[in-house]
């Protein structure tokens, strides 16, 4: 009899870590990336009062800058959660964006969330491009002729 109640006892403690390594399992994984947002530190930059070095001191390097027409710093701050085997989905999203003039003096702030997020389902998996299709054969052979032809790639000039 006490074999037969230590068995059932072992067996009820299998169970129950088989049952618990499956629940944590399936639960949701959560990833930090980008810019760590601290809403303390955001909300003393000030257009008018500070400029770049001000903003670099206070937030630190930026996550990207613009490129083209008004000089602007973004931090990019993103939360992803997902179950195992499952596509993530974004939890939590914000974009600060800071404005400067010629001078380098903030100008504007501006804080925007989610509600930006676009999700794109691309359109098949192959990416279009300019130009014509060439065949296997056409890319193997392609060249034969055109090597140190006038005019072409690899000839020497007149």
């Amino acid at each position: 009899m006490k074999l037969r109640t230590g068995f059932k006892a072992q067996m009820m403690g299998t169970a129950l870590v088989a049952m618990s390594i499956g629940v944590t399992g399936c639960s949701s994984i959560t990833e930090g990336a980008g810019y760590i947002a601290n809403d303390g530190l955001t909300a003393t930059i000030q257009p008018g009062l500070d400029n770049r070095r001000s903003v670099t001191e206070t937030l630190g390097r930026p996550s990207f800058t613009s490129q083209y027409g008004t000089p602007t710093w973004y931090y990019v701050s993103s939360t992803t959660g997902r179950k195992p085997f499952v596509k993530p989905r974004i939890e939590q999203h914000s974009v600060f964006a800071i404005e400067f003039d010629g001078a380098g003096n903030v100008t504007s702030v501006n804080t925007t969330g989610v509600d930006q997020v676009v999700y794109l389902s691309p359109d098949g998996d192959e990416t279009p491009t300019l130009g014509r299709e060439r065949s296997f054969l056409e890319d193997l052979f392609g060249n034969i002729g055109t090597v140190n032809a006038p005019g072409g790639p690899g000839s020497t000039g007149p």
